[in-house]
């Protein structure tokens, strides 16, 4: 039998070896090109091999055409100029994705795919993510050897004498994606699964059973197609499933995590959707529920996607230079780019957030208490020896005194649906933006130290004067809300305070526009898309949730069994759903009041009222707990 085809490498797109290669597989039946939207989502058009192999060059040379209405791309294709074109990438690795519900006849294989990424092209100009990571990547890369040779200081600090001895700048790029799995059907024990979480009776725990299996069936298939993963494991969240007496497996509700090797950013991010949909076949096919959701679960720990990015400079000699390492790892955290890289990212975040945390879902991860970074700030560690792994703070500084190369950062605030190819591009950009700053200011590492390290009132050449940057405490434990607030400056909690920073922090923005990378007209259309999704998931998804919710919290206690207690419990619980759900002649409720704010297009007052309802649910919710364990 014919071993199953899964990936090919841009080396073999010569159209004559593709045409015998995939003569010699004619199990794989279809080509489909992905595009990826300002979204995230990726396209999926199946077109028959046959076409594809009739003319090959001409299919790679050329666009396929589609209608805008089936991509997010709000205020540009319009109703009245929606074509949009898929134009094939031959800079990436494609893949070869099967059905494995549909077996072919002929071969007795599962029926085959060829994924091939594409750019979304709308009045001759890429609109689509990978399109814009593509234009980060190149911009950085060049900017960054304008930069070494107007300031030459920047790399002889690191040991490279002259910009000449450079081949090539590299950048790396990765993620780490968390998700949860569980049974169909089976319903969240909200206090067992918060028990055990604070007992940690599943991080890092054995896998047993049917979630074993499929684990170790997604790493294989993940080899098979050249992503090469590093590592799985549980996370923190789940309880312990049970086995049936026939075998079977019963209750099963677990996180997982899955990561794997660094690849260019375009390629990391094109990764990591295939790593979606392995993770997502081999799970279901095999009975169990996958969520990518980043708060899947009320109350317990939500699903992050840390996002690690780094530099390297290629020599014509053959070493490698990690452009984030001093020259001297026991003398200092960072080299001079590798300050203004992280300066830039923490300075700017403001207009990158919006691009990691754009849903609902999003802002319910991103909550005090369950190690969700939402505080701008950084750890660089204890001493220049001892790296330190502050998992409190959003950008992490990832670091091994005896291996430079190794040396990254990890941005923490992003979750499995966040578009990663937007969030590595605007890394990039605000990185850069923060290097830039620093090669005009001249400073030395120890001076770029002592800036980043400021306190509140102190003055910087770049960063806040009012805010702080460094902490190597837990922020969360070591200071109140107020005082988080007051030093790391207050976090968004809704989508549309979120997005109101494209227009609060104009100057910032500048970071992401610089080299065109990010255009008005995409930053504009993803503002538009979120706010849009954000009211109309609020009014018909989560309202609806809500009424269902509240309709489920009945009076359990009787004449026979209650005490006074039960009585004032059950009052305020009532007062609650009152307030959320019931009009009367004289007051709206908290739902009628967001639907008619929305109708009126208020967004400012629905964004309050949400976070007035979610401060009414989070209550109510606790107190029916405590209602319901009164009662025998």
């Amino acid at each position: 039998m014919i071993n199953l085809l899964h990936v090919i490498e841009k080396e073999r797109y010569d159209a004559n070896e593709l045409k015998t290669l995939l003569s010699e597989h004619k199990h794989i039946k279809f080509v489909s090109l992905f595009g990826v939207d300002l979204g995230g989502n990726a396209t999926d058009e199946k077109i028959p091999m046959d076409l594809f192999l009739d003319d090959i060059e001409s299919f790679l040379s050329s666009a396929v055409q589609t209608d805008g209405s089936s991509v997010e791309l709000y205020e540009i294709a319009t109703l009245n100029n929606a074509k949009v074109d898929l134009m094939p990438d031959e800079s990436s690795r494609w893949y070869v994705d099967y059905n494995l519900d549909h077996i072919d006849e002929e071969t007795n294989l599962p029926v085959g795919t060829l994924k091939i990424p594409a750019f979304l092209i709308h009045d001759n100009k890429k609109v689509c993510s990978r399109g814009i990571l593509q234009k980060a990547e190149n911009y950085f890369k060049s900017s960054l050897l304008e930069i070494f040779e107007q300031y030459p200081h920047m790399i002889k600090n690191i040991g490279i004498n002259d910009v000449s001895e450079i081949d090539s700048i590299l950048l790396t790029s990765a993620t780490e994606l968390e998700f949860w799995v569980n049974t169909p059907e089976d319903k969240a024990d909200f206090e067992e699964l918060s028990v055990s979480q604070s007992l940690k009776e599943q991080y890092w725990k054995r896998t047993h059973g049917l979630i074993r299996t499929c684990l170790e069936k997604t790493l294989i298939a993940l080899q098979a197609k050249g992503i090469c993963p590093e590592m799985a494991h549980k996370e923190v969240g789940g309880i312990q499933s049970t086995i049936s007496i026939d075998g079977k497996i019963n209750h099963a509700m677990e996180q997982l995590e899955v990561s794997w090797k660094f690849s260019s950013p375009l390629q990391a991010a094109d990764n990591e959707l295939v790593v979606r949909e392995v993770i997502e076949d081999i799970f279901t096919t095999n009975g169990l529920e996958v969520t990518f959701k980043a708060k899947p679960i009320h109350g317990v720990a939500g699903s992050g996607k840390h996002t690690h990015v780094g530099v390297s400079a290629k020599l014509k000699d053959g070493r490698l230079k990690n452009l984030f390492a001093p020259a001297d790892m026991s003398k200092d955290y960072l080299s001079e780019i590798g300050y203004g890289a992280l300066m830039g990212l923490l300075n700017n975040y403001e207009v990158l957030n919006p691009f990691v945390a754009s849903t609902n879902d999003a802002f319910n991860r991103l909550v005090p208490g369950f190690e969700a970074p939402v505080c701008i700030v950084t750890s660089l560690g204890h001493t220049y020896e001892t790296p330190s792994r502050n998992r409190s703070v959003l950008v992490g500084l990832v670091r091994d005194v005896k291996n430079p190369k190794t040396l990254r950062f990890e941005l923490r605030s992003p979750n499995p649906l966040s578009n990663v190819y937007l969030i590595i591009a605007g890394c990039y950009q605000t990185m850069l933006h923060g290097i830039k700053a620093v090669a005009k200011s001249k400073l030395t590492t120890k001076d770029l130290e002592k800036e980043l390290s400021k306190d509140v009132g102190e003055v910087s050449f770049y960063l806040d004067k009012n805010r702080a940057y460094r902490d190597e405490n837990n922020v969360f434990e070591y200071y109140s809300l107020e005082e988080r607030n007051q030093r790391f400056s207050a976090p968004p909690a809704t989508v549309y305070e979120n997005v109101k920073a494209f227009d609060l922090y104009s100057d910032k923005l500048e970071s992401l526009k610089q080299g065109g990378v990010f255009t008005d007209k995409i930053i504009n259309s993803f503002k538009v898309g979120s706010i849009d999704k954000w009211k109309k998931e609020l009014e018909n998804r989560i309202i609806k949730s809500y009424s269902a919710r509240i309709r489920n919290y009945v009076k359990l206690h009787t004449k026979e069994n209650m005490d006074a207690l039960d009585e004032v419990m059950w009052n305020s619980i009532s007062d609650i759903k009152f307030n959320v759900m019931k009009d009367t002649l004289t007051r709206k409720s908290l739902f009628s009041q967001i639907r008619e704010s929305i109708e009126n297009e208020d967004y400012e007052t629905v964004s309050n009222l949400q976070l007035e309802l979610k401060k009414n649910m989070t209550e109510i919710r606790s107190l029916y707990i405590k209602y319901k364990r009164n009662i025998y």
